[in-house]
């Protein structure tokens, strides 16, 4: 899979991805990750990214011209499956919208900032938006980050034990059951003794009814 992010703060997604899983997806080749610069793309000799809103009121505007620029060119490039804005007004993200990127093999993810971006930009060039939550960041690059997160941990190869993002949380529209390591009993609270029998049978229809029972008393509407 390859992604692109468009973003004026390229420094702010260094972190997220030099570590941990998405550091192994990007060395086993799994995920190609480019960020780009949209001040790069600017046709301002100041660089400029942003303008005053038509019509007043606070808060200034990305430009319609850098981010149309920076999309023509990589789409000059390769054919994208999706071309994806971050904005707080977009679709919310579940596990079903993860589970369907992750099989596309090209996408783009433009952060916003300020006030957003030229409208034109939404209604031209955008094919999803994307929320994370009914609540508004300073951009949009941390949302990039939990976008790509949650998509590439499902890409096969990137997880050392496949089959774990299968059992995960939202895959089948229940939470995940309650899990416990080592040792079996610790400070006189002791790990459930049908974890510890043997009995895979069992075990598996343990949890299954207690994750309908965590599902039914903390999210009841996943069960809708």
């Amino acid at each position: 899979m390859r992604i692109d992010i468009l973003t004026i703060l390229p420094d702010l997604l260094q972190g997220p991805f030099s570590d941990s899983i998405m550091k192994r997806a990007q060395e086993k080749g799994h995920l190609e990750l480019f960020i780009h610069n949209i001040r790069d793309y600017s046709s301002s000799k100041q660089k400029n990214v942003d303008d005053y809103q038509y019509g007043g009121g606070a808060g200034m505007v990305m430009s319609i011209q850098p981010i149309a620029d920076v999309i023509e060119k990589l789409s000059s490039e390769r054919e994208y499956d999706e071309i994806i804005y971050m904005t707080p007004d977009g679709e919310l993200l579940e596990q079903s919208t993860c589970n369907d990127l992750s099989l596309k093999g090209n996408i783009i993810i433009l952060c916003g900032h300020y006030k957003g971006v030229d409208d034109r930009i939404r209604q031209h060039l955008i094919t999803k938006e994307i929320s994370i939550g009914s609540y508004v960041l300073s951009g949009g690059e941390l949302g990039a980050a939990v976008l790509v997160d949650s998509i590439v941990r499902l890409i096969p190869g990137v997880l050392n034990d496949e089959t774990s993002a299968l059992t995960d949380s939202f895959q089948d529209n229940l939470l995940s059951p309650p899990v416990y390591t080592r040792p079996p009993e610790y400070n006189g609270w002791k790990v459930p003794e049908v974890l510890l029998s043997g009995n895979f049978k069992k075990i598996e229809q343990w949890r299954e009814e207690k994750a309908l029972e965590r599902t039914q008393e903390r999210r009841p509407d996943l069960l809708k």
